[in-house]
């Protein structure tokens, strides 16, 4: 008899699509059913959920995607992170009076990258035009989509400072004065002009692919970027700092930047390799965590027992720290990856893992790293007693943090997506005037210290926390997975996979099983401070692994039942049965297929 599962593991040979809301799954579905591939449908859905989570992701962020192609046979990273503006100086921002970078406001505005990214793999991947993968976003922003509690209490929470600070904010999210009740119909008809116009200036040209080139031209050398520069030439609103400051991003700045496609930073855990994007994200902490846990008999262990926890959050310990020192965008700094995965080296980490929880941060040396491994640990030294830490929580649990979507398409022809799309949330800026969107507020990702992998500086794209998973079983592309949550995210997909590889669960149970994550190591986000030793751990793990680790000196936060992570994944097995799965937490997320 099959063990109980919140929802049905789903399975099918035509196509599967799952994501963090069920209206953008439905579209995605609908698009595979017009004849549409994967890339059509997560395009398709990728827009749409900027209109029904817009707390979480918006058409100024940014996304990341690893993707394979069934035509190129290959595995590919799009890259949709804005780098920073030409302007974005660590010499303008402490002029500012800065030591932080704010995570609102608009000094933490980096490109927005997310038009960008999903134009790219409408126009290399896709078969659809400008117009088809757009008009659903139109619908749901003309003829409204029901409200989310969450989006509901964050405009209520910001409702005053939003009528005091940021008017063009208030004006869309409270119109008529008030912020929409949850469940409720909401509207954004200023952002379904908008696509309208980009769908105007597409069709002006003939042929898809032009077509694809005149829309990105128009959000990056057009109107988009025009409206953009209008406004931030004479902007100047309050942010986190506690002050007001104008932006420095330009339509120069916009103009001259695209999105890229890039090889994905790849290891081999058993007979499964995963793919992530390389050091300018967070991805390789999964990769780092793996060939730790390569020394370990996880598949002897039980999969929600206090050794698997103890013994995953200690190696995340050990690979996040090394984040904090080595990781940046390639194209600035050198990242030791392949030193940071060998053998020897793991080998070596591998015995700093004990049957007691580390209190410290232990980043690893690397030769010929010494300088900088000293003045990220010197800097984050000097940090650690500034503050506590945000609540040791999930981001996405407190209304006024922004948080993250996720994505997961594979198609009857075996093409697959792993995308998490994030950035430019209703509360990281204002409203764009005539645009009815927000910028980003990925800077605050940078350090405002010279001689750092993740310094500021124009041109540099920041180490984001986004962080999507495509994995390969003995070669043949197999699994998409991930999820939101900032820092969380890999912390999450973790368990998740080694439950999945392990214990030969299918995805649906996998994704149940009780969540946990760290909060030892520096967070990605103002106020940028730690919690050694912290950890956070849904209550339906049981008392006993609770208490067994605490005794293992864990200081332990326990979460409600099924509040612990927004997972999502999808897979096609070698005769081409499709699957998937959507986690039950939120009650948002919804797989489907056929």
């Amino acid at each position: 008899m099959t063990d109980f599962t919140t929802r049905p593991e789903i399975l099918g040979t035509f196509g599967v699509f799952t994501s963090t809301h069920w209206i953008a799954s439905a579209v995605g579905m609908s698009i595979l059913e017009k004849g549409g591939n994967a890339f059509d449908a997560a395009v398709a859905a990728g827009f749409v959920l900027q209109v029904v989570e817009p707390h979480l992701c918006g058409p100024g962020g940014d996304m990341p995607a690893v993707i394979y192609s069934k035509k190129k046979d290959k595995v590919e990273v799009i890259c949709a992170q804005g780098p920073a503006p030409a302007g974005a100086t660590i010499e303008h921002y402490t002029a500012e009076g800065l030591t932080l970078i704010p995570g609102d406001g608009l000094l933490s505005t980096v490109i927005p990258g997310a038009f960008d990214g999903w134009m790219l793999m409408l126009r290399d991947y896709g078969t659809m035009s400008v117009r088809e993968v757009l008009e659903p976003a139109i619908y749901y922003a003309e003829q409204g989509h029901p409200v989310l509690e969450r989006v509901s209490n964050t405009i209520k929470g910001l409702a005053s400072f939003f009528e005091k600070e940021w008017p063009t904010s208030y004006a869309t999210w409270m119109p008529g004065g008030a912020a929409p009740e949850p469940l409720s119909n909401f509207r954004n008809p200023v952002l379904a002009e908008t696509w309208k116009r980009v769908i105007a200036e597409a069709e002006a040209k003939s042929g898809r692919e032009e077509q694809v080139e005149a829309a990105r031209d128009a959000f990056y050398r057009g109107f988009v970027a025009e409206a953009i520069d209008t406004y931030l030439r004479d902007a100047e609103v309050m942010d986190a700092s506690g002050s007001r400051h104008k932006g420095v991003l330009s339509a120069d700045d916009m103009a001259n930047w695209r999105a890229t496609i890039e090889a994905p930073q790849t290891y081999d855990y058993h007979d499964w390799t995963i793919a992530k994007t390389a050091a300018w994200g967070q991805g390789p902490v999964l990769l780092q965590s793996l060939a730790l846990l390569k020394g370990f008999d996880i598949g002897a262990m039980d999969p929600a027992g206090p050794d698997f926890v103890h013994t995953v959050v200690e190696a995340m310990k050990l690979a996040f720290a090394d984040r904090e020192v080595y990781y940046g965008d390639p194209e600035f700094a050198q990242v030791p990856t392949e030193y940071l995965l060998s053998d020897n080296y793991n080998n070596d980490r591998r015995k700093l893992i004990g049957a007691e929880a580390s209190l410290e941060l232990r980043p690893g040396r690397v030769p010929g790293y010494d300088h900088q491994h000293d003045l990220t640990v010197a800097m984050l030294s000097e940090m650690s007693g500034t503050g506590t830490v945000y609540e040791p929580t999930m981001s996405h649990l407190s209304e006024k943090r922004g948080d993250t979507v996720h994505i997961d398409v594979i198609d009857r022809w075996g093409n697959m997506v792993s995308t998490t799309p994030s950035g430019g949330w209703l509360q990281s800026s204002p409203i764009v005037p005539g645009l009815g969107f927000a910028l980003n507020s990925r800077a605050q990702m940078f350090w405002l210290k010279p001689g750092l992998p993740t310094s500021l500086a124009p041109g540099k794209r920041p180490r984001t926390t986004l962080t999507p998973s495509l994995a390969l079983h003995e070669g043949r592309p197999t699994l998409a997975f991930g999820t939101p949550g900032g820092d969380q995210q890999d912390q999450w997909q973790l368990p998740f996979f080694l439950r999945y590889v392990h214990h030969k669960s299918n995805l649906q149970a996998a994704i149940d099983m009780p969540l946990f994550h760290t909060s030892h190591f520096p967070g990605s986000f103002y106020p940028r401070t730690s919690s050694p030793g912290e950890i956070m751990v849904e209550s339906n793990i049981g008392t006993e692994v609770l208490d067994e680790l605490r005794r293992r000196g864990h200081k332990v936060t326990v979460a409600d039942p099924w509040t612990v992570g927004r997972l999502t994944a999808a897979r096609r097995d070698k005769d081409g049965l499709l699957r998937a799965a959507a986690t039950p937490r939120l009650m948002q997320a919804y797989a489907i297929g056929r």
